[in-house]
């Protein structure tokens, strides 16, 4: 996902972004990984994080 490529070019872990948007590092890894679907309020929170603001952060580009 595109996701982890933002976070890793921002220079940041897991935790540290987990903690950054106040969930935990669990949770984050499955949003990472497609598993889980955050929140409206949690999506927001993330994409400001990282300070990326376009749509396409959450697109799972193996799901047809």
């Amino acid at each position: 996902m595109k996701l982890r490529e933002i976070r890793t070019s921002k220079g940041l872990t897991q935790q540290e972004l987990a903690d950054m948007v106040g969930i935990d590092r669990s949770f984050y890894t499955n949003i990472e990984l497609g598993v889980k679907t955050p929140s409206l309020q949690v999506a927001m929170k993330i994409k400001k994080a990282l300070d990326y603001y376009d749509d396409d952060i959450f697109l799972n580009k193996n799901v047809a």
